[in-house]
């Protein structure tokens, strides 16, 4: 599903492809679970864009 955020660093908005269903979403904000447990065959890359809407490409420039 594509997901659109505003970036939680520079506030661009940025969309990203994930592979997740709005049902499992809904599960991980109500549950109150950690991201990783929620949704574990996620990517790193693509839990942290779901809390922070930070891409990789934006996590690299900012963070090297």
């Amino acid at each position: 599903m594509e997901i659109t955020m505003a970036s939680a660093a520079t506030g661009s908005v940025n969309t990203m492809l994930i592979n997740v269903t709005e049902e499992q979403l809904s599960h991980y904000v109500e549950s109150g679970q950690c991201i990783q447990d929620a949704l574990p065959h996620l990517t790193a890359e693509e839990r942290e864009f779901l809390m922070t809407g930070i891409t990789p490409a934006e996590w690299d420039e900012l963070f090297g």
